[in-house]
């Protein structure tokens, strides 16, 4: 133990050991995952005082987490605009300001202090923003101590319960509305959305229907809308490369790359499936899987690498972590991810070095633009913002990293300089931001909390009304969200994380969905929700 208080790094990966191993611990298939770290932390914390981790733990943890994730969820963020974001930041909206009237009406039942109030407010739905907001305006109007611990305890109180009544909800989500673990939405509900569970398929086809035969495959793939790609092309025993450029003709055997349903619909236009082969001959024509490694190729749309006039090569598909995309030309390539050129044999090494190919450099993040794009979030997080009552809130550690994530995720480059991570690099820096939070958070919180247990009085009363809150929040998202908007489970997932700005709870919604889409959802509602609790914490104080 005298080890433990002694060494607060050490602390820290006993904390993280513990926690994953409880965290992959499952009865009756619910289990904490990366969120039991959490607890753990909770745990050793209420031992003894002395297990607390500096405060530079949680906070740098919770930057690198929201930066990373921001980063990675920019492009899909500003494009969800244009489809379902506002409906639902327009739903997290009504239901946190439903939330602060209830906790306001529940703790004027209680002959609770408006304190007691924004703190429970901050604790059920896991806003530490929110009660530093409140801290900072109970100082600013001459609090005395007992004033500003109030919050302190109903915020402790409650905390725990809102962390788990929104894993609770995520888990009744994926077990009891229908809908299977990992099962597939639909792509029209995100950018980044492709129907990523089902597998690709190569066929081969004979070009039959005329309409094939009408213009070049780019006026073809315009004309039908085809999301499948072209790749070889065999015409009177020459082995060709179909480019956009390239002009079929009746009786041409052509290799196609798609989804099963997608490729189906193609034959329409096309022809006849056959059983040939093409690619077993690669004689002349070849393909390889190559690692995009080299900055000058990433972050701008395939039409201006130019691949078909500069090698005679084309990408069939592209493999982004786990999912594997049908590019088009409007396709941005991100570092990390592994293409499938098809193109002359003699050119596959000139094609290697075009793209980088180095696993090594994939393992590298560049500092230089990480380091710029972390610090403008912390100077964006500590600009005021003016509150309509009178003063002032601030994004804080967790919201100006975000938001600038978001920006530079979504801008990809400028000039010379690539925001974005490779895919393993941004994966990793973001799961060790969120053990780093979620212990630093626990070991801190975990004797304030065991000690507020022993006293009696409201304890109970603060931590029931905090769970009722929670609950209400949870129930009207998987009510209105799931039944009335029909919002895809993984999405809805990502967007009850969101709404508890919780990384802990979006680390079991990605266990659960297995898949990257409640981060796009948990990006879209994060900073409204997350200014949203800060000021109506607030509010709670001075319309008491």
């Amino acid at each position: 133990m005298v080890l433990l208080r002694e060494n607060p790094i050490l602390l820290l990966f006993v904390v993280a050991a513990i926690g994953q191993i409880l965290g992959r611990v499952k009865i009756a298939g619910f289990g904490l995952g990366v969120a039991a770290v959490l607890f753990v932390g909770l745990g050793f914390g209420a031992i003894d005082p002395a297990f607390k981790l500096p405060d530079f733990v949680y906070i740098f943890g919770l930057t690198l987490f929201v930066y990373t994730m921001g980063v990675s969820s920019g492009p899909g963020f500003f494009a969800s605009f244009r489809q379902k974001a506002l409906r639902d930041n327009l739903l997290v909206f009504v239901i946190l300001l439903v939330a602060a009237g209830m906790t306001i009406a529940l703790c004027k039942a209680l002959h609770l202090t408006a304190p007691f109030a924004a703190g429970l407010f901050s604790g059920a739905l896991t806003n530490t923003p929110a009660l530093a907001a409140v801290l900072d305006s109970l100082k600013a109007s001459g609090g005395d101590e007992a004033a500003l611990a109030a919050p302190v305890v109903s915020y402790s109180l409650a905390y725990p319960g809102g962390v788990i009544g929104m894993l609770f909800a995520i888990y009744v989500a994926f077990r009891w509305l229908g809908t299977p673990v990992g099962a597939a939405t639909k792509a029209s509900e995100s950018a980044s959305a492709l129907d990523e569970e089902e597998p690709l398929e190569s066929w081969v086809v004979c070009v039959t229907e005329e309409e094939a035969t009408r213009g070049i495959i780019s006026e073809l793939r315009g004309r039908t809308g085809m999301q499948i790609s072209f790749a070889r092309l065999k015409r009177q025993n020459t082995q060709l490369i179909a480019t956009d450029h390239t002009q079929l003709r009746l009786g041409d055997l052509l290799s196609i790359v798609g989804r099963r349903s997608q490729l189906e619909k193609a034959l329409h236009w096309l022809g006849e499936k056959t059983e040939e082969h093409l690619d077993w001959d690669r004689s002349l024509i070849d393909f390889r899987r190559i690692f995009v490694s080299k900055k000058t190729v990433t972050e701008m749309p395939l039409e201006r690498l130019k691949l078909g006039p500069r090698f005679g090569a084309v990408i069939t598909r592209i493999r982004r972590g786990d999912v594997e995309i049908i590019p088009d030309h409007r396709t941005v390539l991100e570092p990390g991810d592994r293409v499938r050129i098809v193109a002359p044999r003699d050119r596959m090494d000139e094609i290697s070095k075009f793209f980088g190919d180095s696993y090594k450099a994939l393992s590298e993040i560049d500092v230089i633009t990480f380091s710029l794009g972390m610090a403008l979030g912390l100077l964006i997080g500590r600009i005021p913002f003016p509150l309509p009552q009178g003063g002032t809130f601030e994004l804080g550690f967790a919201g100006g990293p975000l938001i600038v994530g978001l920006v530079l995720g979504h801008l990809g480059r400028t000039g010379p300089f690539v925001w974005t991570l490779p895919f393993s690099a941004n994966l990793t820096l973001r799961q060790l931001g969120m053990i780093l939070f979620m212990a630093g958070v626990g070991t801190r919180s975990g004797f304030a909390f065991a000690s507020t247990l022993q006293k009696g009085g409201s304890v109970f009363a603060l931590m029931a009304g905090g769970a009722l809150v929670t609950f209400t929040v949870a129930l009207l998202l998987l009510v209105i969200g799931g039944k009335v908007f029909k919002i895809p489970l993984p999405q809805l997932a990502g967007i009850i994380s969101g709404t508890q700005t919780q990384p802990a709870v979006l680390g079991y919604a990605l266990e659960q969905a297995r898949n990257e889409q409640p981060n796009l959802a948990y990006a879209t509602v994060y900073p409204l929700a997350m200014i949203a609790k800060i000021i109506f914490a607030q509010l709670i104080l001075a319309l008491w």
